[in-house]
């Protein structure tokens, strides 16, 4: 099971668009440091880079980007969503990302499981203020209704002082709780997404 080939996909929430410098794609690529240990492959997608129009079908026509990163999601073994916290919540590119995925509720496999029940979904969260306890609360509740499996201890976060512009970024060296939480949340992943992929969830019907 050690060798079965695994894909993990990391949906970055910033609001800032590429190539400007983002927090929430820096710590992504601290989790693929360790999935790529595993002999994960691993890829990344800035969102607000793409025309994701708002809705919770597959496509919403009309010059919508979202079945590119459609395709990706639903190729992947493993979806890392990433976000900071504003105002205590995940971005608005987070929910959207959620709503979009929403739509995968109606599709179901040949042995009536939800199309995602057989993929693994983890959290990473960077941000200024507390809340990241919250923001994974939220992010898990709504992957695992999709049909994603959370992995023990599946997710990494950061928060800096309150009332400081210190970001994630901004740090000479990670620090040992959060380097650890993020290898952590990436091994577990790895081994989920194995299991699943070699003995999966049972019918539903």
């Amino acid at each position: 099971m050690s060798q079965t080939p695994l894909r993990a996909l990391a949906l970055v929430c910033s609001l800032k668009p590429s190539p400007a410098p983002s927090s929430s794609e820096l710590i992504a690529e601290h989790v693929f440091a360790t999935l790529r240990d595993e002999d994960v492959a691993c890829a990344a997608v800035r969102c607000v880079d793409y025309a994701i129009a708002p809705g919770v079908e597959p496509d919403m026509g009309d010059g919508d980007q979202w079945p590119q990163l459609r395709s990706q999601v639903l190729e992947s073994d493993i979806l890392l969503l990433s976000t900071p916290v504003w105002l205590g919540h995940p971005s608005s590119v987070a929910q959207r990302v959620l709503e979009r995925l929403d739509a995968e509720l109606s599709n179901s496999d040949e042995q009536g499981r939800p199309s995602l029940a057989g993929k693994v979904a983890i959290v990473s969260v960077v941000g200024n203020e507390d809340g990241a306890h919250k923001t994974v609360a939220d992010l898990f509740q709504s992957l695992n209704d999709i049909g994603y499996s959370i992995p023990a201890q599946g997710c990494t976060y950061w928060n800096g002082a309150a009332m400081e512009a210190t970001d994630y970024n901004d740090l000479d060296e990670i620090p040992e709780a959060v380097a650890s939480a993020t290898a952590a949340a990436a091994r577990n992943a790895a081994h989920l997404a194995r299991t699943l992929k070699s003995a999966g969830y049972p019918p539903y019907e």
